[in-house]
């Protein structure tokens, strides 16, 4: 039979020669979730042996993660806060810098006894959910443009057994009505002339509906303002480098109390502000 550490060398070259940065990491992880452990564990006890089975199911896996699929999605589902969200082809991958915007939030709603909160461009669910999760009381609504992102956002809330209100709409063509205490979004971004820089696993694999989005940013913004309650609050996440831009643009809407926030690389990605009172 072949032992966890033999299997672990192999995979891992396999996906270092697949270009994948984090090789050893991933082929450990992939590992773990076959045997049903945790990484910790599974280094604990190298010597156990695989049965063939086991291995069969290891190196489909593998297989999925050499074509540069994002782990996420061969996993089936990702750690986002407190929450093990189910994620797909359907949603962006939650990425541990929106972990920061959830942070935002937090602190904006504090000491709101109910807050409305809205939700923009949902995805998973991620930021949604996580509010509804850590804000007691919090009144969440979730939109999308995309159904399908709407679905699996409800399997996760129904997995995680919160309540949080899903809406289809599309931002550009305005928000629910408010008032709101919060609106937060992580709007699509990336240029189009950016998207073949970006790592086989955004480029080829995330939605892009979800990602290339020209002035969304700025739509969101725009929208805002018209729903906030007064003193309410915006959160938005942005590109890496944009921060600047978009504080200076929530200033010449008139928002107040704009601030940014870095993320855990120290890069300046979130940008907030309050409506003027």
């Amino acid at each position: 039979m072949t032992t966890a550490a033999a299997a672990l060398s192999r995979v891992a070259d396999r996906l270092a020669g697949a270009g994948c940065e984090s090789a050893l990491v991933d082929a450990e992880i992939l590992l773990a979730h076959v045997l049903g452990t945790t990484r910790s564990a599974l280094r604990a006890d190298t010597r156990r042996e695989l049965d063939d089975p086991a291995l069969g199911e290891f190196d489909r896996l593998v297989v999925r993660r050499e074509r540069r699929e994002p782990l996420a999605y061969v996993l089936g589902e990702w750690g986002f806060r407190r929450l093990t969200l189910k994620v797909d082809t359907r949603v962006l991958v939650p990425r541990p810098e929106t972990e920061i915007v959830v942070e935002s939030c937090l602190t904006r709603i504090a000491g709101i006894a109910e807050p409305r909160v809205l939700d923009i461009g949902t995805g998973s669910g991620a930021i949604a959910l996580a509010i509804a999760d850590e804000a007691s009381g919090a009144q969440v609504t979730a939109m999308d443009v995309s159904q399908d992102a709407l679905d699996l956002a409800a399997e996760n809330a129904s997995r995680a057994g919160l309540s949080v209100e899903l809406v289809h709409g599309d931002f550009f063509r305005g928000l629910p009505k408010g008032p709101w205490d919060l609106v937060v979004s992580n709007p699509p971004y990336v240029r189009e002339n950016e998207i073949e820089m970006l790592e086989p696993e955004v480029r080829d694999w995330e939605p892009r509906v979800a990602l290339i989005g020209e002035g969304a940013t700025e739509a969101v913004a725009r929208a805002a303002a018209g729903v906030l309650r007064h003193g309410g609050a915006l959160v938005l996440e942005t590109a890496d480098g944009d921060a600047g831009r978009v504080e200076e643009f929530l200033r010449g809407l008139g928002y107040v109390d704009v601030r940014i926030t870095t993320d855990l690389a120290g890069r300046d990605r979130v940008v907030e502000g309050s409506r003027s009172r």
